[in-house]
């Protein structure tokens, strides 16, 4: 005589089909909204912002932090001191380490810390040319 075995989420979401919590969920019997389309990696993203409002232009933290370390030597550039240069990828380095660690809303993020010395240096670079 074989034995069924019903774990407590199998048994928790079968009570919750006898009682009704199921029946007229919206959308019950539509197709999904991207049925046929080709697979997008980044599906999740775009559903996001799309639920965000991707009008106002707001990007997931994580994606802004991408986009601002990219960014990172147009704005060092913009500033006048060494000190400030330092101040700035201080900041920059603090929100990559909370990027890492997942205290950031959005997808991943395996930025390195970007090298204070590094970024001094080539600032000094431009100026100089």
């Amino acid at each position: 005589m074989a034995h069924w075995y019903e774990s407590a989420v199998d048994r928790r979401i079968r009570e919750a089909r006898e009682q009704g919590e199921f029946d007229n969920l919206p959308g019950t019997g539509k197709p999904l909204s991207d049925h046929g389309r080709e697979y997008d990696e980044d599906w999740w993203i775009k559903d996001w912002l799309q639920r965000e409002g991707a009008g106002s232009g707001v990007l997931p933290p994580t994606l802004a932090l991408r986009r601002e370390v990219e960014d990172l030597p147009a704005a060092v550039d913009r500033l006048r001191s060494e000190e400030a240069v330092r101040d700035l990828v201080a900041e920059v380095n603090e929100r990559i380490r909370k990027a890492r660690v997942g205290l950031l809303d959005g997808p991943a993020v395996l930025l390195p810390p970007r090298d204070p010395d590094e970024v001094v240096r080539g600032w000094r670079e431009r100026r100089s040319a």
